[in-house]
This record gives structure tokens, C-alpha cells and sequence, in this order.
């Protein structure tokens, strides 16, 4: 009996050690998951930041660069992927996707049992969420740590994110094969298109491939790729997914594969893509790695027409054996938008850009700034001084002596007009002398110029350098009734998530004053004038046979510097052409080229574009007379030329010609 005692006593102590001990052990374990949920609530959502090709536009929509790791990525939301691919996705890879919390219990131990029977891995239980993790942060090898980790990854994911955003991230981020990630890049490469087109059998073709990329390609092995296919349609029919007509039909459809990936450098305009690069980093703000794998779309300025047009007559102009160098840059003068760039004829053999980092000298093209600045001060397109070989002592025991190009000399008083329609040299030296040696640097300043303009009285000849994208900003200025523009080559960043990220910001402040603006204009059109033909013919006699409308322009050179620019209130264009090293243009030919490329991409940018976007409209405050272009006065009917001129109100002339009342017209 007390035998029976002890037993029954002793079988009670271990019952409740067991239960003691199991009480503990499920405390333990308790607090062990707690601790572990505490944790990944600590370390928050996994970020998603993974590499994705950013994507340069023109203004038309079509893409004009890219940049990548060697991984081309576009990643697109689910709204924008084919619903069939999504369908095929979740039939073949994780069927319970939308019931489980990461981890498909009955697939792992169905695989395990798989495993076991055949002694070798033959099937697989990774869900969506753990793919995803794995794709993110992980790497392929086969350790217990990894596999740790990817659990972890897992949760915090799910934990995180909802169901369509951990879908859409995997579409995203699988490895299709040939450098194409996504199944945007996929769709491209494989079909060139977007994947929100993608039939039913497309769909089913690319989301079979993640499996192996090596095997399961079509460009690799169509048939193995085909035979993958049919299982996936066969699932997603399994699923009701799909008809079985539907079914039938794909499986049938015979597909073409282009195995091109759209989007490569921007052969056509690469100078303007380097600048590009360069504002999203200083102006924007961006570092190089978000650049580079941010997945961003930069809404760049760039017209793709007016560039083909800029490249197409830089070639036909300019011989392929001449060492000649360009620098050519177009505005939109309103708006400030480049809209063409060359920064010289070879970006291979020279990325050196001549448009935004050459300073050159402008010669004459200098001028209307200087002109401009007279006009603030009093003179008007009619003021005379005397053009004649003139010498000027400066400071000191120094001087100067400023020479007409081939000596030619009115001996007599010219009109401003005039003096700017054949470039006379004494008469912009005078002038600029007379307003003072500083004014002509601070208008300049005030035209956007800012490379540094030394107040001497060469100056007024275009002595002191400026950069292409410089005169071009000053000539908008001009063209656009005297707004303040500066060169934008960016007008929108867009994250891959779609939020805009930087925007330009239109400004319009009136730094010059609209009559004289205008004016200015008005008498930038002379240089096409032979109205204004003398003692020198009109600069721009050569190409004006080729105009079909209204230009205000400006050529400008030096023994190493050919320039012409010149603009509508439209359309603004400024080309250099020179050599690199400064060495002298000697051939005439080569003199010229500058006013020929600058004609020809005016002319045909302008095509077929409504006339008001190009013509000249004057402002209120200014009024237009005819003027006897010899002497400024107010043209009579014995005047043999006139010429319409325009004056803000109360400066026209009021003395009337009467050079001509003993000979009369001719």
C-alpha cells in the first residue's frame, strides 16, 4: 500500500514538472516570439531602394538617354502592367498569394515531402513575398544564414506593405534575362512594348523565364521556353483564370521576339545630355548614385527636331575635312528652354563642349548690347557720328586705333542704324567711350552675361570672351521685349514612384525696357537691309537671299572667331565656329560658315510654324516713321531710299531730308 503511495506521488511530481516545464517552454517561447515581433517592429519597413535606369525626354515624350549599372529597370505601377501578366505571375509562382502572410506552410511541407521522395530538390515552396526579399536584399547562396535572413526580410515586408505593393515591387525587380530587370524592361526587349499591351501568350511567355533566365529565354530556347508557356496557361486555366478558348487562342499565337532594348546614349544630341547630367547635379540637387540608378524620368527641354535640324546643316555645311570647330545653342526666347545644343562635330573624338564652356571672343556681336545701352542714354537710331580712321589717346602716353573692316571709312556721320547694319568699328568705339567704359559692363551683366568683361575700349569690338549659351541668353532678351531669361535645359524630375521631385519655376521680371528692346530688335534686322547699303555693304547681304521672313540678327568675328546670331520672337539661334587651339580662319569660305549654318537651321526650324509666333509686334510705346537711312532725318518723296525705322515716342526726328531737293529720286 505505501508502495502504491510513493508511485502515485512520484507520478505526480513529474506531471507537474512536465507541466511546470511545459508552461515554461511555451513562456519561453512566447516571449521569444514577442521579442522577435518587438524586433522587426523596431527595424521598421525594409527600404526598397533598388537600382532603376533613369530615363532623359525630349519635349516630345520620346526618350533621348539613359543611364544604368548595367541593369536597364523602368519600374511601372501595377495599373500599368497587362492584368494577364499578373494573373500569370501569381498562377505559376504563389497561387495562395492573396492568404498567406508571407510563408505558404502547406507548399513548404509538400515540397519537403517532394524532396525527401526523390532524394533530390525537385520542387520548390518560395512565396512571392520571399522571392521579393530575396531579389531586394539577398544573395543567392544556400546558408542558414541567408535563409534567416530572407524569413526575417519576409515579415518585415508583409508586416509593411500591402499585398499589391509587395506584388508590384517582384514584377518589378525579377531578372528576365540579357541585362532586363522588370517587367517593363522585359516587355521592351522581348516585344518592344509596353507591358500593359502585353496579350495573354506574351505574358505568359515572359513569366516563365524568371525561372532561368539561361534556360527558359526564347531568344536561348524557344522550345523550352514555349514548354513553359503552356504550363503557365495550363495553371492560370486551372485557376479560372483564363478561358479555355482563351487558352487555345495563346497557346497558338505566334509571337515575335525583337530582343532590342529600346533605349540607349543619345547619339543624337550628346553634349546636350552632358549638361543635362550636370544641372540635375548642381541645380536640381541629386547625388551621382540617385542619378544613375534612381529610376528617375527627367523632362528635359531638348526638341528633337530643331537638333536633327542644327546637326543636319552643321554636316552639310561644314566640310567632314576641316578642322573647324562649332558651338551652336537654340532658345526658346520666351521661355528660356534650350531647344538645341552642338557642342562641336564630334563627341567621340571631343566631349569638350563649345557651347557652354568655350569662351571666345565675340567681335561684333557685342554690339547690340553696347547699341542697346546708347539708347538707354539718349541715342536713338538716327543719332550720327562721324566714322573716319581715328586714333584715341588714352590714359597715359597709350593709344588706340580701331580699324573698319577692309578700311572702309564713311568719311562723314553715319546714323546708329546704319553703323550696326555694316558693323562700323569707330562708331561703336565712340559710342562706347562716350557712355563710359563701365556701362557696356554692366549691360552685359544685365543681359545674363557672365564671364568676366574687362572695361577697356577695345571692348566695344567684343574683346573680352563670352560662352555661346551667353549670347544666346542676351539675344533672347531682346527678342522676348526685354524679360529676364536665363538657358533651362531641365523642366521636370519625376521619382519612379511619380512624385515630382523638381519642377522650373517661370519667372517673368523686366529687366531691359520693351521700347527699346523692340527698337533694338528693329535695328538688328538691318544687317539684311540694303537700304542700308554706303560707304560698306550690309553684313548679312550673303544669306539674305535665303530669308523667307523677318530676322534680327548679328554676325561677329576676329582673326580666330566666326559668329552669327540672331532670332524672331520665336525662335533664337547663336553659332560660333573657329579652331580650338585660336588658330586664324583664313579661307573665306570659312569666314562664312557661321551666317550659313545659322540661316539654314532658322529657316527650316521655322517651317511651317504659325506666322504670329514670328513676327514683330511693337509695344505701345514706340512709334515708326520713314527715315532717309544717309542721314537719319524723316524721309521725303525726293528721297530716293527710305526705310521704316522705330523710335520710342518723342525721339523720332522731326527735321525732314532735304539732301535731295536739287537731284530728287533716282
Amino acid at each position: 500500500m505505501e508502495t502504491e503511495t510513493r508511485a502515485h506521488r512520484k507520478k505526480w511530481r513529474t506531471i507537474r514538472l512536465l507541466t511546470f516545464t511545459s508552461i515554461l517552454a511555451i513562456g519561453a517561447l512566447g516571449a521569444l516570439i514577442f521579442s522577435f515581433f518587438i524586433y522587426i517592429k523596431i527595424l521598421g519597413p525594409p527600404p526598397l531602394s533598388i537600382p532603376q535606369s533613369t530615363l532623359y525626354y525630349a519635349n516630345d515624350g520620346s526618350v533621348i538617354g539613359e543611364s544604368n549599372s548595367g541593369e536597364k529597370r523602368y519600374w511601372v505601377t501595377l495599373d500599368e502592367i497587362s492584368p494577364s501578366v499578373i494573373d500569370a505571375a501569381i498562377a505559376i509562382e504563389d497561387r495562395t498569394f492573396y492568404n498567406h502572410y508571407g510563408f505558404d506552410v502547406k507548399r513548404i511541407f509538400g515540397a519537403i515531402a517532394a524532396n525527401i521522395t526523390s532524394m533530390k530538390k525537385v520542387q520548390g515552396a518560395s512565396t512571392i513575398t520571399q522571392q521579393y526579399a530575396r531579389n531586394l536584399f539577398l544573395t543567392m547562396d544556400k546558408t542558414w544564414k541567408r535563409k534567416i535572413s530572407e524569413a526575417i526580410y519576409t515579415i518585415r515586408l508583409e508586416g509593411n506593405y500591402s499585398k499589391d505593393e509587395i506584388l508590384e515591387g517582384y514584377l518589378n525587380t525579377i531578372n528576365f534575362g540579357h541585362g532586363a530587370y522588370g517587367i517593363e524592361a522585359a516587355s521592351q526587349f522581348y516585344f518592344g512594348k509596353n507591358a500593359k499591351d502585353l496579350t495573354v501568350a506574351e505574358g505568359a511567355m515572359l513569366i516563365g523565364i524568371p525561372k532561368g533566365p539561361g534556360i527558359y529565354s526564347p531568344l536561348i530556347n524557344y522550345e523550352l521556353a514555349k514548354k513553359r508557356q503552356l504550363l503557365i496557361l495550363k495553371s492560370m486555366l486551372e485557376m479560372n483564370m483564363i478561358t479555355k478558348e482563351t487558352a487555345i487562342e495563346a497557346t497558338e499565337e505566334k509571337l515575335v521576339i525583337t530582343g532590342k532594348h529600346p533605349h540607349h546614349r543619345a547619339d543624337s544630341a550628346p553634349y546636350f545630355y552632358d549638361v543635362v547630367k550636370k544641372e540635375l547635379l548642381t541645380t536640381v540637387g541629386l547625388d551621382e548614385r540617385v542619378l544613375a540608378h534612381g529610376g528617375l524620368k527627367v523632362f528635359t527641354t531638348l526638341d528633337q527636331r530643331q537638333q536633327d535640324i542644327a546637326e543636319e546643316v552643321m554636316n552639310e555645311t561644314i566640310s567632314k575635312d576641316s578642322d573647324i570647330q562649332v558651338g551652336f545653342a537654340a532658345m526658346d526666347p520666351k521661355t528660356g528652354f534650350v531647344t538645341a545644343l552642338i557642342g562641336g562635330r564630334d563627341y567621340d573624338e571631343s566631349p569638350f563642349n563649345r557651347a557652354t564652356q568655350a569662351i571666345r571672343q565675340p567681335g561684333s556681336t557685342i554690339k547690340p548690347l553696347l547699341y542697346y545701352a546708347a539708347l538707354e542714354h539718349g541715342f536713338t537710331p538716327s543719332t550720327l557720328i562721324r566714322s573716319e580712321p581715328t586714333t584715341f589717346k588714352l590714359d597715359g602716353a597709350s593709344v588706340y586705333t580701331p580699324h573698319n573692316f577692309n578700311n572702309q571709312y564713311a568719311n562723314g556721320e553715319v546714323t546708329m542704324a546704319q553703323a550696326l547694319a555694316v558693323s562700323d568699328n569707330v562708331y561703336a568705339v565712340k559710342t562706347h567711350l562716350f557712355l563710359g567704359e563701365r556701362v557696356l559692363v554692366d549691360t552685359a551683366n544685365k543681359f545674363g552675361i557672365e564671364s568676366k568683361m574687362t572695361a577697356v575700349p577695345s571692348l566695344a569690338l567684343g574683346t573680352s570672351g563670352v560662352k555661346v549659351v551667353e549670347l544666346l541668353n542676351a539675344y533672347s532678351m531682346l527678342a522676348n521685349g526685354g524679360k529676364k531669361v536665363e538657358p533651362i535645359f531641365i523642366q521636370k524630375v519625376v521619382d519612379y514612384r511619380g512624385k515630382v521631385i523638381y519642377e522650373v519655376e517661370q519667372q517673368e521680371e523686366q529687366v531691359l525696357k520693351p521700347e527699346l528692346a523692340f527698337i533694338m530688335s528693329q535695328m538688328m534686322t538691318g544687317m539684311f537691309d540694303p537700304k542700308l547699303n554706303g560707304y560698306a555693304t550690309v553684313t548679312g547681304a550673303s544669306i539674305a537671299n535665303q530669308m523667307s521672313r523677318v530676322y534680327a540678327g548679328k554676325s561677329g568675328s576676329t582673326k580666330s572667331d566666326s559668329w552669327m546670331g540672331g532670332f524672331t520672337p520665336g525662335l533664337a539661334a547663336v553659332v560660333w565656329t573657329g579652331y580650338d587651339q585660336g588658330n586664324e580662319i583664313t579661307l573665306t569660305a570659312d569666314k562664312v560658315l557661321a551666317k550659313n549654318m545659322w540661316i539654314r537651321f532658322m529657316e527650316r526650324s521655322i517651317e511651317g510654324q504659325p506666322e504670329k509666333i514670328h513676327t514683330f509686334r511693337p509695344p505701345a510705346g514706340v512709334t515708326a516713321v520713314p527715315i532717309d537711312p544717309s542721314n537719319g532725318k524723316l524721309a521725303t518723296n525726293l528721297c530716293p531710299v527710305f526705310r521704316i525705322m522705330y523710335f520710342e515716342k518723342g525721339t523720332e526726328p522731326e527735321e525732314a531730308c532735304t539732301d535731295h531737293l536739287l537731284t530728287g529720286p533716282n
